[in-house]
C-alpha cells in the first residue's frame, strides 16, 4: 500500500515539475516577447497596418519646337468618404449640406445621397466612392463641400490621384513623341522620345504618403497632406514643326489610302542641324485604317533599292575610277551573273549612255555595269569606301530600336557575300538600311558632305529655365571630297529636272527639288508573296536646301501602281 501512495506521489510531482518548467518556458517566452523582439513584433503588426505608398509625380510635357503641346500628364482624383470618420455631431450637422452639394454637381436628388451615404456609415464603410476620375478643378470645387472640407480626420475624406498621359495633338507624330503601353509580361513600356528620355528627364521623383489599412485590402490616407511631395518631370521640347508635321501626315496618309499599301513613313530633316521637323509612321490595322503603328523610320530595316544608287556611285566617283560623262552600254537592258540576271526596268535597255544618264532614268544595268567593271577585282575596296562614308555605323539615337546597318564584305565570314554581292549591292540588293540612315546620307550630300546626326530635341526646361540644350552632333565632317558631292548633286537635281530623269514628273518651275526615286523587290524569292518597296530621297531647295526628305511604302497595291516616282514622289 505504502509502496502504491509513493508512486502516485512521485507521478504528482513530476506532474508538478512539469507544468513549472512550462510556465517558467512561457513566462520566459512572454519576457522575450515583451522586451527583447518586442520592438520588432511591434513594427511588424505597424507595418500590417500602416504603411508608405508610393505618389506618382506628373511626367513632364512633350512641346514642339515652337511651343505646342504635344503630350502632357493630366491628373484625375477619385473623391471617397470614411463613413464613420466623423463624429456624430459633426455627421449629423454637416450630411444636408454634403447632399445638397453632390446632388448640384452629379445631378441626384440630394434624398439620394443622404440616403446612401447614412447607409454607408451604418454598414462601417470606410470607402464609399462618391466621384470618380474627376478633373482638377471639380477636385477642389468638391473638397470644399460640407463635411468633406474638414479633411480626412474631421470628415473622413479620401482622395486619390492619378495621371493620365494625352497627346492634344492627337495620333499625330504619336508613336515617336511615345505613350505608355504594357508588354506581355505586364511591364509598363514606353517607345519614342518618353521612353528614350522619360527616365533622365520626364519621369520625375516619387511622393510618399502614409495610409492605413481598414480591411477588404483597402486603405486610406491617415493625413491630408504627403509625407515626401513628389517632384513632377522636367519639359522637353522637340524639333519638331507642327505644320510640316501635319503635312507630311496627312500626305502620307492620302498616298497609303490611294495605292492601298500596307504601311509607310515620312521624315523631314534640316540639312544644316539634323533636326527633325516631321515624322510620321502609318501601318494599317485588320479594318484597314491607318495608325502609327510601329516607327518604321527608325527600326525597320530593308533593301533601298535605287535610292542606294547613289552611294554606290558616290564611292566610284570619290574613288575616281569613273566620271559623269563616261559612257556604260546597258546590254539592252539585261545583264547575266552566274546564271542570275539584272534586268532594266525599261525592255531593250537605253543603250549607251552616259552614266549621268544612267542615274537619272535610274538604269539597273548602266549602274551595276559601272560598279562591276570598276570593282570586281577588289570588292573590298568598294566596301572600304562605303565604310569611310559611316555607311555601316548605326546613328546611335536615342530612341530605342535602331537596327545596324547590312553591307556584305568579302573579308568577314558569314558576312553575306557571295558571288553576285557585289553587282547586287550596286542597285541596292544585299544591304539594308532604315529610312533614317538612307536619310542621313541624302542629308549629308545635301549639307555638301558634312554628316550629321538626326536630332529629336532641342532642349530639356524647368518652366521658363533651359537645363539641357542639345548641340548639333556631327558624325563625318567630310564624307567625300567637294568634287565628289557637287557631282551627285547636280545628278539628283537631273532626276527631277531632266526630261526623261525618274522623277521628273515633280519638277516645278517654281520649287526646285532634287532627290531619287527607289523601286525595291520585296519578297522576291517567293513569286507568290512578290511586293514592292516605293520611296524617294531628296532634299529641297536644290541649291542651298533646307530640308532633306525621304518618304518609304511598303506593298503598294501592284494594280494600281509601284513605282517609288509615282507611289512616294507625290509626298515628297
Amino acid at each position: 500500500m505504502a509502496t502504491t501512495e509513493t508512486n502516485i506521489l512521485n507521478r504528482l510531482y513530476f506532474v508538478a515539475g512539469c507544468m513549472f518548467v512550462f510556465a517558467l518556458a512561457v513566462v520566459f517566452k512572454l519576457c522575450s516577447i515583451q522586451f527583447i523582439q518586442g520592438d520588432a513584433y511591434r513594427e511588424l503588426a505597424e507595418k500590417r497596418t500602416v504603411k508608405h505608398f508610393d505618389i506618382e509625380p506628373n511626367r513632364g510635357n512633350v512641346y514642339s519646337a515652337d511651343g505646342s503641346l504635344l503630350a502632357t500628364s493630366i491628373p484625375k482624383y477619385d473623391i471617397r468618404i470614411d463613413a464613420i470618420q466623423a463624429k456624430d455631431a459633426v455627421f449629423e450637422e454637416h450630411i444636408g449640406g454634403l447632399a445638397d452639394s453632390l446632388s448640384a454637381y452629379k445631378g441626384k436628388s440630394a434624398s439620394y445621397y443622404t440616403n446612401v451615404i447614412r447607409k454607408a456609415r451604418k454598414n462601417k464603410n470606410r470607402y464609399f466612392l462618391l466621384a470618380r476620375n474627376i478633373s482638377y478643378s471639380d477636385y477642389l470645387r468638391m473638397r470644399d463641400f460640407p463635411l468633406l472640407n474638414k479633411g480626412a480626420i474631421g470628415g473622413g475624406l479620401i482622395v486619390e490621384q492619378k495621371t493620365r498621359r494625352e497627346h492634344p495633338m492627337g495620333g499625330i507624330a504619336e508613336r515617336t513623341i511615345g505613350y505608355e503601353r504594357i508588354d506581355e509580361d505586364g511591364n509598363i513600356t514606353r517607345p519614342g522620345i518618353d521612353g528614350a528620355f522619360g527616365e533622365k528627364y520626364l519621369r520625375g521623383h516619387k511622393g510618399k504618403r502614409l495610409k492605413q489599412k481598414i480591411g477588404n485590402g483597402q486603405w486610406k490616407p491617415i493625413a491630408d497632406y504627403d509625407q515626401v511631395e513628389p517632384q513632377d518631370g522636367y519639359d522637353v521640347y522637340t524639333t519638331l514643326d507642327v505644320n510640316i508635321q501635319d503635312i507630311a501626315h496627312h500626305s502620307l496618309l492620302g498616298q497609303l489610302e490611294k495605292y492601298k499599301a500596307d504601311h509607310g513613313c515620312v521624315v523631314v530633316m534640316e540639312v544644316a542641324t539634323g533636326e527633325i521637323k516631321a515624322i510620321s509612321n502609318l501601318g494599317r490595322n485588320k479594318k484597314g485604317k491607318y495608325y502609327e503603328r510601329l516607327n518604321y523610320a527608325v527600326g525597320e530595316s530593308h533593301e533601298p533599292g535605287s535610292t542606294f544608287k547613289l552611294m554606290a556611285l558616290t564611292a566610284a566617283l570619290e574613288d575616281r575610277v569613273v566620271d559623269t560623262s563616261d559612257i556604260v552600254d546597258t546590254e539592252k537592258g539585261v545583264l547575266s551573273f552566274y546564271g542570275n540576271k539584272v534586268r532594266d526596268s525599261r525592255n531593250g535597255g537605253y543603250g549607251k549612255i552616259s552614266v549621268s544618264k544612267a542615274f537619272e532614268v535610274s538604269s539597273n544595268t548602266g549602274i551595276v555595269k559601272v560598279i562591276d567593271k570598276a570593282y570586281r577585282q577588289n570588292p573590298s575596296k568598294f566596301v572600304d569606301r562605303l565604310y569611310s562614308m559611316n555607311l555601316n555605323d548605326s546613328l546611335s539615337l536615342p530612341i530605342i530600336g535602331e537596327p545596324s546597318p547590312i553591307i556584305p564584305d568579302p573579308r568577314i565570314k558569314n558576312g553575306r557575300w557571295s558571288g553576285i554581292a557585289l553587282q547586287w549591292m550596286a542597285y541596292g540588293y544585299g544591304v539594308s538600311f532604315t529610312p533614317l540612315q538612307t536619310l542621313a546620307f541624302y542629308n549629308a550630300i545635301a549639307n555638301d558632305g558634312k554628316m550629321v546626326q538626326p536630332k529629336f530635341l532641342k532642349e530639356v526646361r524647368e518652366f521658363d529655365k533651359v537645363l539641357v540644350p542639345f548641340e548639333e552632333k556631327v558624325i563625318n565632317s567630310q564624307i567625300c571630297s567637294a568634287e565628289t558631292v557637287n557631282k551627285v548633286q547636280q545628278l539628283l537635281k537631273n532626276v527631277v529636272e531632266k526630261e526623261h530623269g525618274t522623277g521628273n514628273r515633280l519638277y516645278s518651275k517654281n520649287f526646285s527639288m532634287a532627290g531619287k526615286s527607289g523601286t525595291c523587290q520585296k519578297d522576291y524569292a517567293n513569286k507568290d508573296k512578290l511586293n514592292y518597296i516605293s520611296s524617294f530621297a531628296g532634299y529641297f531647295p536644290a541649291d542651298n536646301p533646307k530640308y532633306s526628305c525621304i518618304v518609304v511604302i511598303h506593298e503598294p497595291d501592284k494594280s494600281v501602281g509601284y513605282y517609288g516616282a509615282d507611289v512616294s514622289g507625290p509626298v515628297f
